[in-house]
């Protein structure tokens, strides 16, 4: 049976957000969808589309501590990681804390910076904690990252590796608004800053609480193979260098999972796959020739037979 508690909170959520996010109701969904998957998002998209807006609205909305972090070349990995420093007083080195130690990280234009720097925060996404001088930190739980990446054909702008592409659940594009959209944008500008209108819904243990139960959806075995085939066509598709790897897989069923509870379900169906396979698999693929990996996903899902699994 629909569990309609599952998804009060997030409801509430979106619906703050959208105070100072207008028009990407769709956008806003997926982000949440990754939040609750505990996973990160790149938001690809040309300068002053919203891509910080959306991220600093979350951080307050989810009353998440948050950090931003403007990269450029000149940024350091211990910038990222934190670094220790002598003490005279007590004669000790003490261990300053970076950028990353906070519950929701907005790394901005992330492929202007480094490979060393862009390696020392994909690590760190992955593992949960960072190495300094031998010992190891924890990063505060829930972890989140929102990265924003400019087109490569922006100035100074160099591509993240495939292997760092894969360490992002999603990738998202927001794209410009329409003329209405602009103009509601215009006139709540004009008055205040939107942002400092909005009121925490929840808190990092709420949030916590809240990936506990989208990880706790059912999932049919059908469900399971489906994700897989369309995994497998990935890989042997002919204009595909390299397919979806099994951690795209599992990013599938997770923000399906996470899908089904903001629909008010504990159990995973096929449409709330499908409508993901771009935004969780794109980025991870390497494709042959100018056709685009959302054309081949396209195909592929029209080409894989849909599962009828048991509702519960």
């Amino acid at each position: 049976m629909p569990n309609h508690t599952s998804n009060t909170i997030p409801s509430a959520i979106l619906r703050e957000v959208r105070k100072a996010v207008v028009g990407k109701d769709m956008i806003l969904t997926k982000v949440l969808i990754a939040f609750l998957a505990g996973g990160h998002v790149l938001m690809e998209d040309m300068p002053g589309v919203g891509k910080t807006t959306l991220a600093m609205a979350f951080s307050r909305v989810l009353g998440l501590s948050c950090r931003r972090v403007q990269f450029t070349p000149d940024v350091l990995s211990s910038d990222l990681t934190g670094f220790s420093i002598y003490r005279k007083d007590t004669e000790q080195f003490e261990f300053q804390p970076g950028a990353l130690f906070c519950n929701l990280l907005l790394a901005d234009e992330i492929n202007r910076t480094s490979s060393k720097t862009q390696a020392a925060l994909l690590e760190a996404m992955e593992e949960g904690n960072v190495t300094v001088e031998g010992k190891t930190y924890s990063l505060p739980r829930p972890h989140l990252v929102i990265a924003t990446q400019n087109p490569l054909n922006c100035v100074g702008t160099q591509s993240l590796p495939e292997s760092q592409m894969d360490r992002f659940l999603m990738r998202l594009h927001m794209g410009y608004p329409t003329i209405e959209e602009e103009i509601s944008i215009l006139k709540g500008r004009s008055k205040m800053d939107p942002l400092k209108q909005l009121q925490p819904i929840s808190n990092a243990k709420q949030l916590e609480l809240l990936q506990q139960q989208a990880a706790s959806v059912y999932v049919d075995d059908r469900l399971y193979y489906y994700a897989a085939s369309i995994a497998k066509a990935t890989r042997e598709h002919p204009q595909i260098a390299q397919g979806a790897s099994p951690r795209g897989t599992l990013a599938l069923i997770q923000a399906g999972k996470s899908m089904a509870m903001l629909r008010g379900r504990d159990y995973l169906l096929p449409d709330d796959i499908a409508p993901l396979c771009v935004d969780v698999l794109a980025h991870r693929l390497i494709v042959r020739g100018s056709t685009s990996p959302e054309q081949i996903l396209a195909d592929i899902l029209k080409n894989t037979v849909i599962p009828t699994p048991e509702r519960r």
